[in-house]
C-alpha cells in the first residue's frame, strides 16, 4: 500500500525515567519493563531499584524494523501501540529456587507522530495498573504512576510526497442502539461485528473490522465524553484498552451527518440511546493512506455515494484438544446469523474543507441485489471472507487484528472465488448463500429500528477550502475597498462661515467706534433719534474711519474671506474673458455678499431676526418612496432623480447603491447594476447583500470564477446566511457540480432548520412568560382583553412585491396537509407551461434525484409541515406556509428586482420536497409574469393561488392590479376593497390605496376617495397621497383642507403639473389672482397632460375673470 523503496528502518523505543512507582513488597521494589510490539516481544529492561521517593532510572533502549515492503507497515504504525509491561520482581523465600514476577501495570506508545511525518518525540505516559496492582490508587488525588518514553527513528518515515499527499483515515464505531429483541445476553457467547472496506489503489480493497461488540440491556444513556479504545485484545490493564487524548464526544442531533438528525427523530433516539437494548465497541481504528490511494478514495466516494457497512453476529466457541476439525466444521456451517448493512452516505468528505462525518444510519437486511444496487458493491466483507472470520473467532482472540496486507490478498482470492460459485447453478452455491431476496433474520433490524453510530475522520480534507483571507484578498483584488473621504479644510460652506465671522468681528469694532464717539450723546437723548441727527452721524462715522485708516484696515480684513468665497463657492481661479462678464460676476457676488452680511448681523442681533419661510426636508426614507411610486408608474427617468439624488446627499450610504442597483436590473441596465453593486462593496467589503448581489450579477454576465468567489466568500463571513449557501448552492449547479450543490443546499436547511428551531424556543419563552403575567393579572383581579391585530407588513421588494411569508386568515386545521400534498401533484402538472423549465425535464429530475434521495424524500416533506405547524399553531391566529431554502432566495432576489435569476429557483422550489406548488410560489410567479405584461399568465397564476389560499390578502391585492393595468376598473375595486376589509394587511398597501382611490375620483365617489387618501397618508405620506387627498377635498367643495393637502404634495415634490393645475383651480376658487397666476404659470412651464384638466381650469378662469395672464 505504502510506496515506499527503503529495506528497512529502525524505530527506537526508549524508557528514560519512571515516577511515582511502588511495588508490593517494600518501599524500593525491584521492577522491570518489557516492551511488545504487533504481538512481539522487543526486549526486557535490567532489573531496576525503585527509590524511596518512587523514582527509577531506566535507561531502556529497544527496537523493531520498520519494513513496508514484507514487514511492518505505515498502517501497523497507525493501528497498533507498544506495550511497556512493568513487572516487579518479588524478593525469594527461604526454599524457593526461582524468583516469583508480578505484574503491576502497563503503559500505551502511540506511534502515530511518526505516520504524521515527525522523526522523534518524547512524552510522559501514565502506567495504567493491572487489576490488584498496588499502583491502583486508593484514595482520589494521588499521583498517577508514569513513564517517561522517547521514541526516534533516523529519518521521517514518510517522503515530503507522502506527507503533502497521503492522509490519515480513523474510523470510530460507537455503538448500534435499538438492537433486536432476539439479541440476549444468555446462551451461547455471541461475537458481534461490524465491518466495511476502504479504496486503496487499483481495485484492492484494505477491511476494517470492528469485532466483539458488548450487548447491554440499556437503562442509562452512554456516558460523554468517554474514550475511544483500541481495536487491540489481550490487553492487560483496562486503562491502556484507551487510546491517549482520542475521546467521543457525542453532541446535538440536528448537527450529525447521518440519517436520524431531524426534530421528529429526536424522540426516537433519546428512547433508543436510553432504554433499549444497544450493542457498545467504542473502537478506532487508522488506516494510513498514500497519495494514490487518496485519489483512489476520493474516486471512489465520487462514484458511489452510499459506502455499505455490514453487521453480523457470530457464535463464539472454544475449540477442545483434538477436536478442531470438528468445531471448525461445525463454525462453517453456523456461518453468519443476522446479516444486517448500513448504507453510509461518504459525500460529505468531498465537500470543501470536510474532515469528518459522524452520524446514525439505520440497519437493513443484507440482500445482494439491494446492496448493489445501493453501492454498486457484489462482494460481502463477512460472507465472502467467512472462513478467515471463523478462523480468527477463538476464544482469547476476538479482537486480534489480522495482517493487513494478508487479508487483502485473501479478499481478493475469495472474491473470485466467490463469483465462480455463484456463476455455477451447483447444489453448493445454493447451499453456501442464502437466497438473494430472503433475510428473515436481518429484517428483525427494520423492525426493531436497530441503527449504528459511526464517525469517519481525515487528517486532511480531500477538498481544500479557501480560506476566509485568501476570499477576501481575492475580493479586495477585484474591487479595492473606497478610501474614505479625506475631511477638507477649507469649501465653500467655510468660505461663507469665515466671511460671516469677519463681519461680526468687523460690525463689532464699528459699534465700539460709534459708542465712543456719540454714546454721551446718545444716552442724553430720550426716546428714538431723529433720522437728521443719524444721517450726521454716520457721515462723521464714515469721515473719521477714513481718516484714522480703520476703514482700509477693515477692508483688507474682509478681502481675505471674499477671496475664499469666489474661489470655493464659485470656482473662479482665472482671469474673465472679457470686462462684461467680469461686470456680471461682480453684480452677482456683490448680491450675494450683502445677503450673508444680513445673515451674520441678523445672527448677532436676534431681536431683528424675521421668520424664515419653513422648509421641508424630504429624508432618505421618503426619496426611496418617491422613487417606488414612479417606478410603478414607469416613470423611470423620475425614479432615476430619486435615487441619484439620495446618492448625492450620502455617497458613503451603501444601502443608497444598492437601492439603485436594483433598479437597475429592473430596466435591465445589467452593467450600471454591477456598477452599483461592486461601489456598494467598496465602501464595506464585509457587507453579505453586497457580496451576494455582485455574485448574482457575476453569475449573469457569466463571469463565473468571480461569482464563484463572492458567494464563497458570503458564506465565510456569514456561515449562518440560508440565502447565501442557496445562491452557491445554484451557482454549482450552473457548473454541473452535483456534489458541492448538495453540500450548499444542506447546509442551507440546515441553518434554516436551526433558525427554526430558534424561533419555535423563542416563542415557547414568549407564550410561557406571558401566560405567568396573565396569572398574576388574574390573581389581582385585573384581567385585561388583549386584542390580536394584524401587523402591518410595509415592505419594498419590487412593484408588488410579495412580503417575507405571505399570511391568511382562516383558520386551517391539521388534516389539511395531506391534502395539501395530493393537491401539489395535481397542481405541479397544471404549472408546466408557466415555467420556462419544465419540471418533467430529464436533467432536471436527475439533479433532484441526487440532491434529494429516494429514502428521504418522505421525512423531509413531513418535517416541513411538522415544523411549520409546531411554529405556528393552526388555532385562530394566521397560518404561514412552510418556509424552504428556495423560498427564502427568492423573496431576496425579488426585493433586488432580480427576475433573471428567479425562474431558476423556482424551478428548484417546484421539485423540492419542502416546497412545491404553494401560493407564495404561484404569487411570485405572477408577479414575475406582471412585470412583463403577460396578463394571460398572471390570471392563470393567480387562479391557482386563490385555490390554495382564498382568503389571502396578497392574492386580492395582486388581482386588482393585474385588472387596473387591464383597465377593468370594476373588477379591480371589487378585490382592493376586498383586500383592505382583511384583518391582516396585504405586503404592499401603498398602491392598493393610491389606485383605489384614483378608481373612488373616476367614479365621483370623493366622499371614500377622501377616506383612502387619508389612509395611505397616515402610513406613508407623499406628493400621490396628498395630492389623492387634494383632489378628493376639491370635489367636496372643502377649499381649505384641498389647500392645506396640495400645499402639501407641493412641498414634497414641487414638480408635478397636476399639483399645480389643482393649486390654481383653488386660487381661483378663493379669489387669489397672483397665486393663481403663479399656479397657472407653473402648470404651462410643466406641461399638463390632462386635457379635461385644462380644459377645466380656462373655463374656471372665464368665469372669475382672472388667472391667466395671456388674456
Amino acid at each position: 500500500m505504502e510506496q515506499i523503496t527503503s529495506a528497512g528502518k529502525p524505530v527506537q523505543i526508549t524508557v528514560i525515567d519512571g515516577y511515582e512507582l511502588k511495588g508490593s513488597k517494600g518501599d524500593t521494589p525491584v521492577t522491570f519493563i518489557r516492551a511488545e510490539f504487533n504481538q512481539a516481544v522487543l526486549g526486557d529492561s535490567a532489573k531496576i531499584t525503585v527509590s524511596s521517593e518512587g523514582t527509577a532510572k531506566y535507561n531502556f533502549t529497544s527496537s523493531f524494523e520498520f519494513n513496508p515492503e514484507g514487514g511492518i507497515t505505515l498502517d501497523d504504525l497507525a493501528h497498533k501501540p507498544v506495550f511497556l509491561t512493568m513487572t516487579e520482581v518479588l524478593p525469594k523465600e527461604k526454599k524457593q529456587k526461582d524468583e516469583k514476577t508480578l505484574i503491576l501495570g502497563q503503559a500505551v506508545v502511540d506511534l502515530l507522530p511518526l505516520v504524521e511525518g515527525e522523526s522523534s518525540f518524547e512524552t510522559i505516559i501514565p502506567l495504567h495498573p493491572v487489576p490488584g496492582s498496588p499502583l491502583e490508587p486508593l484514595q482520589p488525588g494521588v499521583k498517577q504512576c508514569s513513564l517517561e518514553v522517547k521514541v526516534s527513528v533516523a529519518e521521517p518515515l514518510l517522503t515530503a510526497a507522502q506527507i503533502s499527499g497521503g492522509n490519515l483515515l480513523k474510523v470510530t464505531l460507537e455503538a448500534a442502539y435499538s438492537v433486536p429483541e432476539s439479541f440476549v445476553p444468555t446462551g451461547p457467547v455471541q461475537n458481534y461485528m461490524v465491518g466495511l472496506q476502504v479504496p486503496l489503489t487499483g481495485e484492492k480493497d484494505y477491511p476494517i473490522f470492528f469485532k466483539n461488540g458488548t450487548l447491554k440491556l440499556g437503562g442509562e444513556r452512554e456516558p460523554t465524553p468517554r474514550p475511544k479504545k483500541w481495536p487491540i485484545a489481550n490487553i492487560l490493564a483496562p486503562g491502556a484498552n484507551n487510546i491517549p487524548d482520542a475521546f467521543i464526544i457525542g453532541g446535538p442531533y440536528e448537527e450529525e451527518d447521518g440519517e436520524l438528525n431531524h426534530p421528529e427523530d429526536r424522540e426516537l433516539r433519546i428512547q433508543a440511546e436510553c432504554i433499549k437494548k444497544r450493542i457498545t465497541w467504542d473502537l478506532e481504528s487508522r488506516c494510513y493512506l498514500d497519495p494514490p490511494a487518496v485519489v483512489s478514495f476520493q474516486k471512489r466516494i465520487a462514484d458511489c455515494r452510499l459506502w455499505p457497512v455490514e453487521i453480523t453476529r457470530v457464535p463464539l466457541v472454544t475449540a477442545p484438544k483434538g477436536k478442531a476439525a470438528k468445531f471448525d466444521k461445525m463454525d462453517d456451517e453456523n456461518a453468519l446469523s443476522f446479516h444486517g448493512v448500513a448504507y453510509v452516505n461518504m459525500v460529505p468528505l468531498l465537500y470543501p474543507g470536510v474532515k469528518r462525518i459522524r452520524g446514525a444510519f439505520h440497519v437493513y437486511p443484507y440482500l445482494d441485489s439491494t446492496v448493489y444496487e445501493k453501492t454498486k458493491c457484489s462482494f460481502s466483507l463477512f460472507r465472502d471472507t467467512g472462513h478467515n472470520l471463523l478462523h480468527n473467532n477463538k476464544a482469547g482472540g476476538v479482537n486480534s487484528p489480522l495482517s493487513k496486507p494478508g487479508v487483502a490478498k485473501n479478499l481478493k482470492e475469495d472474491k473470485i472465488q466467490a463469483s465462480s460459485l455463484k456463476s455455477q447453478s451447483s447444489d453448493t452455491g445454493v447451499e453456501m448463500e442464502a437466497p438473494p431476496n430472503h433475510n428473515p433474520e436481518g429484517q428483525q433490524y427494520v423492525e426493531a429500528g436497530t441503527y449504528i453510530v459511526l464517525e469517519v475522520q481525515l487528517n486532511k480534507a480531500l477538498v481544500p477550502k479557501r480560506l476566509p483571507e485568501e476570499l477576501a484578498r481575492r475580493v479586495k483584488e477585484m474591487i479595492p475597498p473606497r478610501p474614505p473621504l479625506t475631511r477638507r479644510t477649507g469649501g465653500a460652506q467655510k468660505a461663507v462661515s469665515d466671511y460671516h465671522m469677519q463681519i461680526k468681528t468687523i460690525s463689532r469694532a464699528i459699534l465700539d467706534e460709534y459708542h465712543s464717539m456719540f454714546g454721551k450723546q446718545v444716552a442724553k437723548v430720550e426716546g428714538d433719534i431723529d433720522s437728521e441727527t443719524l444721517e450726521e452721524q454716520k457721515c462723521q462715522l464714515n469721515y473719521e474711519l477714513n481718516c484714522s485708516g480703520k476703514y482700509f484696515a477693515f477692508k483688507e480684513q474682509l478681502k481675505h474671506a471674499v477671496v475664499k468665497i469666489v474661489r470655493e463657492k464659485y470656482l473662479k481661479t482665472i482671469p474673465f474673458e472679457n470686462q462684461e462678464e467680469l461686470q456680471t460676476f461682480i453684480s452677482e457676488l456683490y448680491v450675494f455678499l450683502v445677503d450673508q452680511m444680513h445673515v451674520a448681523l441678523n445672527q448677532i442681533m436676534p431681536d431683528d431676526i424675521q421668520g424664515a419661510v419653513p422648509t421641508i426636508h424630504k429624508s432618505s426614507e421618503q426619496l426611496r418612496l418617491f422613487a417606488f411610486e414612479a417606478e410603478v408608474n414607469e416613470d423611470f427617468e423620475m425614479a432615476a432623480v430619486y435615487y441619484e439624488e439620495r446618492l448625492v446627499r450620502e455617497p458613503q450610504n451603501l444601502e443608497h447603491w444598492l437601492d439603485y442597483g436594483a433598479f437597475c436590473l429592473l430596466t435591465e441596465d445589467n452593467i450600471k447594476a454591477q456598477e452599483c453593486f461592486r461601489k456598494a462593496l467598496s465602501l464595506n467589503q464585509s457587507h453579505i447583500h453586497s457580496l451576494l448581489l455582485c455574485g448574482v450579477l457575476a453569475v449573469l454576465m457569466e463571469n463565473y470564477e468571480q461569482a464563484e468567489i463572492f458567494f464563497e466568500d458570503a458564506t465565510c463571513l456569514e456561515p449562518t446566511s440560508v440565502v447565501a449557501w442557496t445562491l452557491l448552492g445554484l451557482y454549482y449547479e450552473i457548473q454541473n457540480n452535483d456534489i458541492r450543490m448538495e453540500m450548499a443546499f444542506h447546509e442551507a436547511f440546515k441553518q434554516l432548520q436551526a433558525r427554526m428551531l430558534q424561533a419555535q424556543v423563542t416563542k415557547s419563552t414568549a407564550n410561557l412568560d406571558g401566560a405567568t403575567r396573565l396569572s398574576m393579572q388574574k390573581s389581582a383581579g385585573t384581567v385585561e382583553q388583549h386584542v390580536e391585530e394584524g401587523v402591518k407588513a410595509e415592505s419594498s421588494l419590487g412593484p408588488w412585491g410579495i412580503a417575507s411569508g405571505s399570511s391568511t386568515i382562516a383558520a386551517k386545521v391539521e388534516s389539511q396537509a395531506d391534502g395539501f400534498l395530493e393537491e401539489s401533484s395535481k397542481l405541479q402538472s397544471q404549472t408546466e407551461p408557466i415555467l420556462s423549465v419544465p419540471p418533467q425535464d430529464p436533467a432536471i429530475n436527475q439533479k433532484s434525484s441526487n440532491l434529494f434521495p429516494k429514502e428521504t424524500l418522505k421525512r423531509e416533506a413531513s418535517k416541513c409541515l411538522d415544523s411549520s405547524m409546531f411554529l405556528h399553531p393552526t388555532h385562530y391566529s394566521v397560518s404561514q406556509t412552510p418556509t424552504t431554502i428556495f423560498m427564502e432566495t427568492i423573496r431576496f432576489l425579488m426585493k433586488v428586482n432580480a427576475v433573471q435569476y428567479v425562474h431558476r429557483v423556482l424551478a428548484h422550489e417546484l421539485l423540492c420536497p419542502q416546497g412545491g406548488p404553494s401560493c407564495e410560489y404561484y404569487l411570485v410567479l405572477a408577479q414575475t409574469h406582471l412585470l412583463k405584461k403577460d396578463f394571460v399568465k398572471v390570471e392563470e397564476c393567480l387562479q391557482q393561488a386563490a385555490q390554495m389560499d382564498y382568503l389571502n390578502p396578497n392574492v386580492w391585492g395582486l388581482k386588482g392590479h393585474l385588472y387596473f393595468l387591464r383597465g377593468d376598473h370594476a373588477e379591480a375595486k371589487a378585490c382592493y376593497e376586498r383586500t383592505i376589509s382583511f384583518v391582516v394587511d396585504a405586503s404592499e398597501m401603498h398602491f392598493i390605496f393610491l389606485r383605489l382611490g384614483h378608481i373612488y375620483l373616476e367614479e365621483k365617489e370623493y366622499g371614500k376617495a377622501k377616506k383612502t387618501y387619508l389612509q395611505a397618508c397616515k402610513r406613508s405620506p407623499s406628493c400621490l397621497t396628498w395630492l389623492g387627498l387634494g383632489i378628493a377635498c376639491y370635489r367636496l367643495e372643502e377649499i381649505s383642507e384641498a389647500e392645506d393637502a396640495l400645499s402639501e404634495a407641493n412641498a414634497l415634490n414641487n414638480n408635478n403639473a397636476e399639483v399645480w393645475a389643482y393649486l390654481a383651480l383653488v386660487s381661483l376658487k378663493a379669489g387669489r389672482q397672483l397665486e393663481a397666476e403663479q399656479a397657472y404659470k407653473y402648470t404651462m412651464k410643466l406641461k399638463l397632460k390632462d386635457e379635461v384638466l385644462m380644459a377645466e381650469i380656462h373655463m374656471l378662469q372665464e368665469t372669475v375673470g382672472f388667472g391667466n395672464p395671456s388674456f
